[in-house]
């Protein structure tokens, strides 16, 4: 059992008044640490960090940054559960089958294998497919197949989502893809960061990656599972940009593009080129050039010096949610460079 919290509840947890001073600390963009101080659940959440200028203030983390820090966990539990799910299915499978009982999680080898069980899972679907791709390297072949594959089903009626990175907007096989479908029953949203990949029907069978080389995967029919993976879905989809709206803005009157903004908050955080490329589902090589322009824009000397530069200018605090009507001047453009 979860011991409690000194502030009167469980550390997994985040009290009113906790969400009440960050909000505070949002709109004013500083706290003082002395506020702070009978509320121990903002720090164990990293919700709060110290100002580099004055230590005697709290800056808060950007909503995003610290819901992708609080998901983390979460996705990192649900992953070992279903690891531990699956050492017990290979030991008790042949006993399930051998009483007829359905068996919730299976092991599928073989990329052949694991897209003749997605195809016959889409083809019994009635009502939605979630699905979430991350990177921005799918091929116009892979798509043209993902194509074939959907068409049918969202003939039948089932509504379609899809959850790609924000790198995936300048795939013109993503463009054409999305404009061969129904804007009615398909619907297309980006995030800057996105878990592993993910497929639900239905809510009833998931399939997740079982290796980092997508020749093994897990068809789960555990409906606690499935639950919880949709509940996931639902999280990162309710934070997501439409496909037809602009990508998140950076500062107003910040000389970056949104893209160089994410970058400067992986950059902030501590990521390397490798780790932010493979967050934001670009190429090192373009992402290395991303922080020249910025290196460029802020008249850094050294990624020392941007480092500084950046917690300075206040870029890798940015915004990071859709942006707001009001902001947008002119018709969205989802191929539009970042």
């Amino acid at each position: 059992m979860t011991a409690p919290h000194k502030h009167g509840h469980s550390p997994d947890e985040l009290c009113d008044a906790a969400v009440d001073l960050y909000a505070q600390a949002l709109a004013q963009g500083r706290i003082a640490r002395s506020a702070a101080e009978g509320m121990p659940c903002l720090a164990e959440h990293a919700l709060l960090t110290a100002d580099p200028r004055d230590s005697a203030w709290l800056r808060p983390v950007p909503p995003t940054a610290a819901l992708a820090h609080l998901l983390h966990p979460l996705a990192r539990q649900v992953l070992d559960q279903v690891r531990a799910v699956d050492l017990l299915a290979k030991s008790l499978v042949p006993l399930v089958s051998a009483s007829r009982e359905p068996v919730l999680l299976v092991t599928l080898h073989g990329r052949s294998a694991i897209q003749a069980s997605i195809n016959g899972s889409a083809h019994e679907a009635r009502d939605e497919i979630l699905t979430i791709q991350p990177g921005s390297t799918r091929t116009p072949e892979q798509l043209q197949i993902a194509l074939s594959g959907t068409l049918p089903t969202v003939a039948r009626g089932v509504r379609v989502r899809h959850i790609y990175q924000h790198s995936a907007r300048y795939s013109t096989g993503l463009k054409e893809y999305v404009a061969q479908l129904p804007s009615g029953l398909l619907e297309v949203r980006t995030v800057e960061r996105a878990v592993d990949r993910l497929i639900v029907f239905d809510r009833t069978v998931a399939y997740l990656p079982a290796d980092p080389g997508g020749s093994t995967a897990l068809e789960i029919r555990h409906p606690a599972l499935v639950r919880y993976l949709a509940a996931i879905y639902e999280t990162l989809w309710a934070g997501a940009t439409p496909f037809t709206q602009h990508l998140p803005a950076a500062l107003p009157g910040a000389p970056v593009t949104a893209v160089q903004q994410s970058i400067a908050r992986l950059l902030a955080d501590g990521c390397t080129d490798q780790s932010a490329a493979e967050k934001l589902g670009i190429s090192v090589r373009t992402c290395r050039a991303h922080i020249a322009k910025l290196m460029h824009t802020l008249n850094a000397t050294s990624r020392t010096h941007l480092g500084a530069l950046l917690v300075q200018s206040g870029l890798a605090e940015g915004p990071a949610g859709p942006v707001p009507p009001e902001n947008a001047k002119r018709p969205a453009t989802p191929g539009e460079p970042g």
